[in-house]
């Protein structure tokens, strides 16, 4: 996809620009970034920003030991440094910025997910920028979505975007780690994410970030599946940006499915943790996989975790111990176990009440070709 061709933008900023130095906000890499967005907006594009660096911009105002401070100390700062990030981002435009605190929770919710893309919506549609961020002083790791590369997917996703952006601290995707080996090759374009990409992912090695390589492609993966093209390139040469305006290629571009799945299966698959596990027999699999049926109780041997109904489950091959769908579940775990094995026709007098004749509806379920 070139920039012409771009109407909505999703463009995620990490910490390491945001705050260079770990401490405070910097003009160094954001004014390039603001003037891009400028020229979007001059070009009659949508922009979304994805901004992390609150926890770096309040670091310097709350006592700390080490590298890595408390959970409790990371709150801290990002109530601090959050204001700070956003005065940095406001004095850049000439129209209004909004500011979107998210948490996973409120992306699992499915009213609060609608919520957000009709809020995003009619910010955009008012000539507003929305600068979306998670909500680290509040959050937890059971709420937390876990990195802003991921973060952004989900925003893409929710506010119909044809474009993902995730600035980094390397051009895209290489053959190897381009800091540790000189010898490795940059890819321009990848079709389709597989095991041998995935495999060229490691961590990071930056301590402000809570992400790396394995995150951006976790956020392209999800991105692309929904039909948005993504892109993975360099934030801090401003050139970059300047060149894919001009009809250059930018960084690595990750291109959208073909087969692109329906909203819902997306957030299904995409932004609901699952609580717990239901195990199948290999009859069920082939059911799932081949059949397009619905996960019926004869097929399942048993279930791990605790799971009301309503919850997404994770749907668990018995012989392969492989992931094979994700869904929401019509029971929760103790009624699972004791249906299982049973036809429909069983339940009420299993259970004493009856709900529905099976366990996870397929519109509810997706299958899963990579684990997440």
């Amino acid at each position: 996809m070139r920039y012409q061709d771009c109407q909505r933008i999703v463009l995620k900023i990490g910490s390491a620009l945001i705050a260079p130095s770990g401490t405070g906000c910097s003009t160094q890499y954001t004014l390039p970034i603001a003037r891009f967005v400028h020229q979007c907006h001059q070009d009659g594009k949508s922009v979304i920003l994805v901004s992390s660096g609150s926890v770096a911009a309040g670091r310097q105002h709350i006592r700390h030991n080490g590298k890595q401070p408390s959970l409790a100390q990371k709150q801290a700062m990002a109530a601090v440094g959050q204001n700070a990030m956003m005065a940095n981002w406001i004095r850049y435009f000439d129209q209004p910025c909004a500011q979107i605190l998210i948490t996973h929770a409120d992306l699992e919710n499915r009213e609060s997910y609608l919520n957000i893309r009709n809020t995003i919506n009619e910010l955009l549609a008012n000539g507003v920028l929305p600068i979306v961020n998670e909500n680290d002083s509040v959050a937890t790791e059971e709420l937390k979505v876990g990195d802003n590369d991921r973060l952004a997917a989900m925003v893409a996703i929710l506010a119909d975007s044809d474009t993902l952006m995730i600035a980094s601290d390397v051009n895209g995707l290489y053959t190897a780690d381009p800091k540790a080996n000189d010898q490795a090759e940059h890819i321009p374009v990848v079709k389709k994410i597989d095991e041998a990409i995935l495999a060229k992912a490691g961590g990071t090695r930056n301590h402000l970030a809570t992400g790396g390589m394995k995150t951006k492609l976790d956020a392209a993966i999800k991105a692309t599946s929904h039909g948005i093209e993504t892109f993975l390139f360099e934030g801090s040469q401003p050139s970059n940006l300047e060149a894919w305006v001009n009809g250059s290629r930018l960084g690595t571009q990750f291109v959208a499915s073909s087969e692109e799945l329906t909203a819902r299966k997306h957030w299904v698959k995409h932004t609901l943790k699952a609580k717990g596990e239901i195990i199948i027999d290999s009859g069920a699999v082939t059911a799932l996989q081949q059949k397009g049926a619905s996960l019926l109780s004869v097929g399942i041997c048993g279930t791990k975790g605790r799971f009301e109904k309503g919850d997404a489950t994770d749907v668990i091959c018995a012989q392969s111990k492989r992931l094979i769908a994700r869904g929401i579940c019509q029971y929760n775990h103790t009624a699972v176990e004791q249906i299982k094995g049973n036809p429909s026709e069983k339940f009420e007098q299993i259970l004493g009440y009856f709900d529905s004749d099976v366990v996870i509806e397929r519109d509810d379920l997706v299958l899963m070709e990579l684990k997440d």
